[in-house]
This record gives structure tokens, C-alpha cells and sequence, in this order.
């Protein structure tokens, strides 16, 4: 399929490179879409790859994969534009997190997510709180570890929740559907655990979780 992906960053490099290698046709987009970085990103990332603007990119994609950082996913989406993202199912990675003396914590939480607002500001769009709960080079290899661990999912369109379900499974995920969009609170939560256990405990990204049942 043709893949929209609004963010720039590690997250959406890797997710970029790692589906154009699957086959899917993957449009990274940027309020610089010739930047020397981006071109070395498609150079990389082979013939199923492109840059554009994030207008351009939010027109591309079957598929949307929001990969923004917090701080600049209101203004990214604005310049994507809504009405481009209108029916579309979009996978909202992102985590709302702030940086201070004591390093990073959540800047939205208790009663409203990231996920939640992203949702408001795309009124239009299927959004699906996903893959904000592991590292970018698990997020396509769950398996990386030696062990499978679960990826949370939560949004308001049972048929969205459904395509990204088949999305996910895909690459091997098994999907725990924890309900409407406003579960993206719990799993933003979750998704601080990982971080400060990164932080207080590793230094480094190999962690993930499973729920026993």
C-alpha cells in the first residue's frame, strides 16, 4: 500500500526504510522535503521510497503513520492538512513527553491523552493509538528480543482498530484491543514506564512488555 509518514526522526526513518523493504511505497513528509537528511534517508531506503511535503504526504497515503514529536504534531498536522487526512486510518506513535531537571515526563495525562488530541485535531480521520510502546527497530520486529511481546492498540473505528490489527499481525505483533481512543491515556502511561526504565535502568531500548494471561 502507499504509506504516509508525517514525522522525520528516528521513529520515522526506521518505519520508513523497514516497510519500503516490505514492498510498501512509503512518502516521508517535511516542511523540508530536500533536506540532506531526507535524501540520504531515500537513498537509503531504496526505490519504494519518497520525500515530500507534509500536504503532499498526507494526499499519498492509504495509511498515515504520525511520527511526529510532541511538541510539533499540532503544527505538522495543520500543514498535512485535515481535510488530506480526512477517512484515512492514522497511527499515532507519538508520546507527550517533556523533558526537565529530573528528565522526561509525561505532558498530557489523567484525563486527556496525545492520542486523544491528535484525534480532536482530525476529527475526520480513524486515529489508532499504536507502536508508541517499544523502540523504533522493534516496532516492524517484535520478535527481536527472542521473545514476543504484545502491542496495545486503542481507538474509536472498530474497522480502523481492525486494519491496524491485520497491520500489525503482519509483522508478527500480537494486538491486545484495550478500547476507545481515550485508553491512549493508560497506554502513554505504559509507554512512560518504558522510558524512565530506559532512563533509570538501561540506557538503551531493548525492553518491551507482555501481559501473562
Amino acid at each position: 500500500m502507499n504509506i504516509g509518514i508525517i514525522g522525520t526522526g528516528v521513529v520515522g526513518q526506521t518505519l520508513g526504510t523497514g516497510l519500503a523493504a516490505k514492498g510498501h511505497s512509503v512518502k516521508i513528509g517535511s516542511r523540508e522535503p530536500q533536506s540532506e537528511k531526507l535524501q540520504e534517508w531515500q537513498n537509503q531506503a531504496g526505490p519504494n521510497s519518497s520525500t515530500g511535503t507534509l500536504e503532499e504526504t498526507a494526499r499519498f497515503g492509504d495509511l498515515i503513520i504520525l511520527a511526529t514529536n510532541w511538541h510539533g504534531t499540532e503544527n505538522a498536522l495543520a500543514l498535512a492538512g485535515p481535510d488530506n487526512l480526512a477517512g484515512k486510518v492514522v497511527i499515532d506513535t507519538t508520546n507527550p513527553l517533556t523533558f526537565g531537571a529530573e528528565g522526561p515526563s509525561l505532558g498530557v495525562g489523567f484525563s486527556d491523552s496525545a492520542g486523544e488530541q491528535v484525534q480532536r485535531i482530525l476529527p475526520e480521520s480513524r486515529v489508532v493509538k499504536a507502536l508508541n510502546i517499544v523502540s523504533a527497530f522493534m516496532m516492524l520486529d517484535p520478535n527481536a528480543l527472542g521473545e514476543t511481546p504484545d502491542m496495545f492498540i486503542a481507538g474509536n473505528d472498530a474497522g480502523a482498530k481492525k486494519e491496524v490489527t491485520t497491520f500489525l499481525e503482519g509483522f508478527g505483533w500480537p494486538v491486545i484491543d484495550l478500547g476507545g481512543i481515550q485508553e491512549a491515556r493508560l497506554i502513554e502511561a505504559i509507554a512512560m514506564v518504558w522510558v524512565k526504565y530506559y532512563f533509570s535502568v538501561r540506557n538503551e531500548g531493548r525492553h518491551a512488555f507482555k501481559l501473562i494471561r
